[in-house]
């Protein structure tokens, strides 16, 4: 039997015979669960960069906003093969490259999120079923979809009579908004993600501000007609998702999500499709991200999809 050695790389090793080179591949499946906490370590990982160029400023500035509206930029900063490699002691990286895309088929896991006999709520109790959470959330991420589309196609042109088949998203809404400008689209749009989010991270799509609440209902309306028009394809979407009674109640859906925040005067026999429908005719589509002030804002860092 031979000598048995220490040195991982046998007997005949030396102290550099560890300089060889390696190319290691390494495939990582990653679910962010917490994006401004994600976005802080990307700007603190930016602020430590050395930039060269005519405008080291400039370049650092726009890294910072890139890192700050795009979870891919924000991964890309803090996995970087030069980062990964220097916190590694006893080798030197001799080049790489970084690729981030985005899982098509990922979904969250709404029999988990959106328990049917858990402890946060009595049998019996309406709740959010799983199956309804899921086929709200592909809604709003649709809807989120169409209307970043819109803004591609047409940009700061307002809709008309003459277009208005042209646009999916924004020619459903109120006929004030049909001139406003980008930004207050793009607002709209992550309006849809925002309650998204809400339903991915397991608690119920509760709209915080005037914005929120059109975007949710424009959502339910579209569950409740493809549901009508094609079910089959819903039953698909479902998988093995469990049923209950409540699935696809969304009369239910519209008294539990709407009212939880907003104004309270009023005449409190209104109900709260109308209290909308006043609020939206006396507030201009500017003031529809103003959170209500007994709802937790959203951060205002936390950008945007596209």
């Amino acid at each position: 039997m031979g000598e048995r050695s220490d040195h991982p790389q046998g007997p005949g090793a030396t102290e550099n015979s560890g300089a060889q080179e390696i190319e290691a591949t390494v495939v990582l499946g990653i679910r962010i669960t917490d994006w401004p906490a994600l976005r802080a370590a990307a700007r603190a990982a930016v602020e430590d960069l050395d930039f060269a160029g005519l405008d080291p400023a400039g370049q650092r500035a726009d890294l910072l906003r890139e890192v700050s509206d795009d979870p891919n930029a924000a991964l890309g900063a803090l996995l970087h093969p030069d980062r990964l490699i220097a916190a590694i002691p006893g080798i030197e990286a001799l080049g790489g490259t970084l690729e981030i895309s985005v899982t098509d088929d990922f979904a969250p896991d709404f029999a988990e999120l959106f328990p049917l006999d858990g402890e946060d709520g009595d049998a019996g109790d309406w709740t959010l079923t799983p199956r309804t959470a899921c086929l709200l959330h592909t809604q709003l991420i649709g809807l989120a979809d169409a209307a970043y589309d819109d803004l591609d196609e047409h940009g700061e042109e307002p809709v008309t009579d003459e277009d208005e088949a042209d646009w999916t998203v924004y020619s459903r809404l109120p006929r004030r908004t049909w001139p406003m400008h980008r930004g207050w689209r793009r607002a709209f749009a992550r309006a849809f993600d925002d309650l998204a989010d809400d339903l991915a991270l397991g608690e119920w799509p509760l709209p915080r501000c005037l914005a929120e609440e059109v975007a949710l209902r424009t959502a339910l309306a579209d569950a409740r007609s493809l549901l009508g028009s094609q079910p089959e394809s819903v039953a698909d979407m479902m998988g093995d998702l469990p049923a209950d009674l409540y699935d696809y109640d969304w009369d239910g859906c519209s008294d539990e999500l709407f009212g939880v925040y907003g104004p309270d005067e009023g005449d409190p026999d209104v109900d709260t499709a109308t209290r909308t429908d006043q609020l939206l005719t006396a507030t201009h589509p500017e003031g529809w991200f103003l959170a209500y002030d007994d709802a937790e804002e959203r951060d205002p860092l936390r950008g945007f999809r596209r």
